[in-house]
């Protein structure tokens, strides 16, 4: 079967050929993101391999059924990308990698936080320009801090066993609150609250057309001044032009953001050389107490591993006609 993977960057092309090795899938590797543009080159392909920031939409969907396609596997949790409508419409399967490492996320997680409370972004610069002054660079303890967790899934509930060992108090809003961290003392409440009483606020959950821009500026209104927001989920979440006023006015005190909304156009790939056209990450850059990473939260060996091998095993699957997993349901 022949499998045409986008997006790829030559750790993705090591970890899924080992994964595959001596099976017999016939692999296209494509650097282009997929949109519909780019679909022509999955001519002759039975399954395409995608990442978070490929189109999935109608008309890239309807492209690749004409080239063929009638399968396809996200090296992803999140499937915001992708139309379910126009999936089910075109009998076009989708599967995806739900828990690749919640270990890798959460704890990028904490290290924003922790780098953003103790300045060691500022501080390593700082040594190596000889600068050993203090100065400015006064954090706080976890310890004792509330944080809240917004999402408890597998990256959030991991997220929450570090904090609590941290000896923060952890508040946190999910649909599903989970008996055993309720036994363990957190506190699940409704959203106000949780922005209420925050010093800490961490985003973990899907984006939905339901909670787009869920740290809005009235959000952000509702948090206590100087606040930290994390978000290592997915761009959508944050307005970005509400959340620079927030800094602007002191409202939010630490941005550590692995995510952005327009990221398709910047992350994973160098552009040093060139001219960065956005303005409003460009603006995000100025601020001291801001940190950008370039979705590198998921970006460990294991996870790589995990990623592979299940979207081995949902390839294979397809070529035998055995039943998929971690398939994403139709719309």
């Amino acid at each position: 079967m022949r499998v045409a993977a986008f997006s790829i960057k030559p750790y993705d092309r090591a970890s899924l050929g080992a994964a595959a090795a001596g099976l017999p899938l016939e692999w296209s590797w494509l650097e282009p993101r997929l949109d519909a543009g780019t679909a022509r080159l999955a001519e002759g392909a039975t399954a395409v391999n995608c990442f978070v920031n490929d189109d999935l939409g109608a008309a890239t969907l309807e492209r690749l059924v004409a080239e063929g396609v009638r399968l396809v596997t996200l090296r992803c949790a999140g499937f915001n990308q992708v139309d379910l409508e126009a999936a089910a419409r075109l009998g076009v399967s989708v599967t995806r990698v739900p828990e690749y490492s919640p270990h890798a996320v959460a704890e990028h997680t904490i290290g924003l936080i922790l780098t953003l409370d103790r300045r060691l972004h500022k501080a390593y610069n700082r040594v190596r320009e000889g600068n050993f002054s203090l100065d400015g660079l006064l954090g706080f303890d976890l310890h004792g801090r509330t944080v809240g967790i917004v999402g408890v899934g597998r990256i959030g509930r991991r997220v929450a066993e570090i904090l609590l060992g941290f000896g923060c108090r952890v508040l946190a809003h999910d649909m599903r609150p989970a008996a055993d961290l309720v036994a363990r003392g957190v506190d699940y409440v409704p959203l106000e609250t949780l922005f209420a009483a925050s010093d800490i606020v961490t985003l973990h959950c899907p984006l939905t057309p339901a909670n787009h821009h869920l740290i809005d500026a009235r959000a952000i209104d509702l948090m206590r001044p100087g606040v930290m927001i994390v978000n290592t989920s997915r761009g959508g979440l944050v307005d970005t032009p509400a959340v620079i006023q927030g800094l602007k006015s002191g409202r939010i005190g630490h941005l550590g953001l692995d995510v952005y909304e327009e990221e398709a156009d910047l992350f994973f790939a160098d552009r040093s050389g060139s001219v960065i056209s956005d303005d409003t990450f460009m603006r995000l850059l100025t601020f001291p107490n801001v940190v950008v990473t370039a979705h590198q939260a998921f970006f460990t060996r294991d996870a790589l591993d995990a990623i592979a091998a299940q979207t081995v095993r949902n390839l294979m699957h397809f070529q035998r006609g055995e039943p998929l997993e971690a398939v994403v349901p139709r719309a």
